[in-house]
Parts: structure tokens; C-alpha cells; sequence
């Protein structure tokens, strides 16, 4: 697949390293499992899926990439080892795997949020997620003392971790930054309904809207100053805080306060 060229307005970057593939492969313990692989580009990462999974379901938006996919995967598909769509993984109704997947996925940077958020908040969650995404998006996640809004959601519904650096000359464009694989393993649905879920991450949402403003400034969005007040003495919160202080478990217990009073 030498002669595929990657096309920006895909933000493509396609993974050249078979020791870098095979070490994702091994990270995603994804042994007699199903996989959904999103953005498989020129199979080097699908090679080593398919090599451990029961079964690989693989979705790539371009079609040229998709047709040389197909020949070099033809045995693979016909034994049908390997399922490959053709279509934006945005629009992919999770609830057509009927089995327990894990999630494996090299995609593009601006997507990266969306994609972890619509994997963690559908009804049909992977039993894990293993992601190539920008190093200092890795860092925030699972490594760093702030906090940030992607961070807590993550840690909302499952553990977090850094698996290991990738350099961008592993990529074929070379992107500008390092990558990192990140993994997201436990995933859960932790609220008892939808009504909670909107609530806490209503909470969250105003909490990091302004980053250069105190946490209680920010939460007048949502709630009254006698509520927020309340709450924080409740949730042994000190009155300057900023969001990205507060870890997940004193989250919980704000949304918790604050809902209670509210």
C-alpha cells in the first residue's frame, strides 16, 4: 500500500512501525475478543488485531483506502475474521456489535474528545479503550495533577493509563507532535439514569468553562451562590479552587451537594 498518499482534509497519519503495532495490539489485551478498529489506514495495526481477536471490525471513512484493505485482507473477509465498513465512525450504531468489544483506534487528532466521549457515554461501551493520541493528551489524562474536562470524564467511567510514547516518525505524514498510546480499561456505566449523567456533566461543563476564573464563579452558571456556598462547606472545598484542582472523587461529591440543596 506504498502508493497510497494520506489526505490532510482526512487528518490522516498512518502508522509505519510493525514493532509499534504489534505493542498496541499487546496493550489492548483484546486475546479471543471482539475489536472495533477505527481508522485501520493500511492494516498495519489490523495485522496484529486479527492475530489475536476473535473477530475485527474495522471502519474506515476513505474509499480508496477501504479497496486496498479489501485485497490485502481478502482471506481474512471471505473467513470472515474481519469485517470491514466504509463510512464515518461518528454515524456507527455501537448497537450492532452484539458481543463485548474492546476498542482500538489511530485517528485523527481533532477528533479525539468526541470519539472518547461517544465510546464512554453510549449505551453499548467497549470493555476497554486503546487509543494513539497526541502525548500531551495522554499526559492530561492519566498523568497529570490538573485536571481538565476530558480527564475527568474519562475517570468518570473508567481507569486511565499511559501505555508508552509513540515518535511521529513512527507516522507516515510525520505529525508535528509525539503520540502516546492511552488506554481507558474498567469502563462502567456509573449513573443510575440519563437524568443524573446530564447533571453531573452540566455541572462539569460550567465548572471548566472559564479556566481563568475560581471554580464558584464559574458554578453561578448552574446554581445559586447560597447553593454553591453550601456545597462546598459540604464538600470541604477551599473557597478559591479551580476546577482543574478538584479530583473526581470531590467532583461526586460537589454534583451530589449541589443537587441536594439545589
Amino acid at each position: 500500500m506504498s502508493n497510497i498518499r494520506a489526505k490532510k482534509s482526512l487528518g490522516q497519519n498512518f502508522l509505519m512501525h510493525a514493532r509499534t503495532a504489534e505493542r498496541i495490539a499487546d496493550g489492548a489485551h483484546i486475546e479471543n475478543q471482539t475489536v472495533l478498529e477505527i481508522g485501520p489506514g493500511t492494516g498495519m495495526l489490523t495485522k496484529p488485531l486479527l492475530a489475536r481477536a476473535t473477530h475485527v471490525v474495522a471502519i474506515e471513512t476513505d474509499k480508496a483506502l477501504a479497496e486496498k484493505l479489501t485485497e490485502t485482507f481478502a482471506s481474512d473477509i471471505s473467513e470472515k475474521k474481519l469485517t470491514l465498513i466504509v463510512g464515518d465512525v461518528r454515524t456507527f450504531d455501537t448497537a450492532s456489535i452484539t458481543r463485548p468489544y474492546a476498542l482500538v483506534a489511530n485517528i485523527p487528532y481533532y477528533i479525539t474528545g468526541e470519539i472518547i466521549r461517544t465510546f464512554l457515554t453510549t449505551k453499548n461501551k467497549p470493555t476497554s479503550i486503546t487509543i494513539l493520541v497526541q502525548k500531551e493528551v495522554a499526559e492530561r489524562i492519566a498523568r497529570s495533577k490538573k485536571e481538565s474536562l476530558l480527564s475527568i470524564a474519562v475517570k468518570t467511567y473508567g481507569v486511565p493509563a499511559y501505555l508508552f510514547t509513540v515518535p511521529r516518525g513512527a507516522f507516515v505524514p510525520a505529525p508535528s507532535v509525539d503520540s502516546a498510546v492511552l488506554t481507558i480499561t474498567g469502563i462502567h456505566m456509573p449513573f443510575k439514569n440519563e437524568q443524573e449523567e446530564t447533571r453531573f456533566f452540566e455541572i462539569l461543563r460550567a465548572g471548566f468553562a472559564h479556566k481563568r476564573k475560581l471554580l464558584a464563579g464559574n458554578l453561578t452558571a448552574v446554581a445559586k451562590k447560597e447553593t454553591i456556598s453550601k456545597a462546598y462547606t459540604a464538600s470541604n472545598i477551599p473557597p478559591k479552587a479551580r476546577a482543574e484542582d478538584l479530583s473526581l472523587s470531590v467532583w461526586q461529591n460537589l454534583v451530589q451537594n449541589l443537587s441536594a440543596v439545589d
